[in-house]
């Protein structure tokens, strides 16, 4: 296909759909068009899009909207559950160095665009006042000694 570079976000959004396609198909992953369309893709990218607008979370969610991804795709690239998403995309569970590297490698980021502080929310903690970034419970265990 004749690929050109990207002037509108028309044109964007329909090489992020052909991208998106031919990524999906196991047949076409290495080819030239998914090179071509990731280098064209990067470069509107890099020239309009200002990350430093967006905490981690407000950069994911924009990043799966321009390259036409859903929950499920991202669970897939990220080799993470949907439950473990869905955590993410609303503010219940922080993002693991892994999963920084992950999405820095697949949308060609450099790691600190997801690598920001942002506050989480929890509703096991939300009585404690400073508890925004707590994650989980600590549960007591009782440990018997013999005499």
């Amino acid at each position: 296909m004749n690929y050109r570079i990207i002037k509108t976000e028309a044109q964007y959004n329909e090489y992020c759909d052909r991208l998106h396609g031919l990524v999906m198909d196991k047949s076409t992953r290495d080819s030239e068009d998914v090179e071509l369309l990731t280098l064209l893709i990067e470069k509107w990218d890099s020239e309009n899009i200002e990350l430093s607008d967006f905490d981690p979370v407000q950069l994911i969610k924009e990043l799966m909207k321009q390259n036409g991804l859903n929950s499920s795709d991202l669970g897939d690239i990220l080799n993470l559950s949907k439950g473990t998403i869905s955590k993410m995309l609303n503010y219940q569970k922080g993002l693991s160095k892994e999963t920084i590297r992950n999405l820095a490698s697949h949308f060609k980021l450099s790691q600190e665009a997801f690598n920001r502080s942002y506050k989480l929310k929890n509703q096991v903690n939300r009585s404690i006042k400073d508890a925004l970034l707590m994650t989980n419970k600590k549960k007591m265990v009782e440990v018997s000694h013999p005499a």
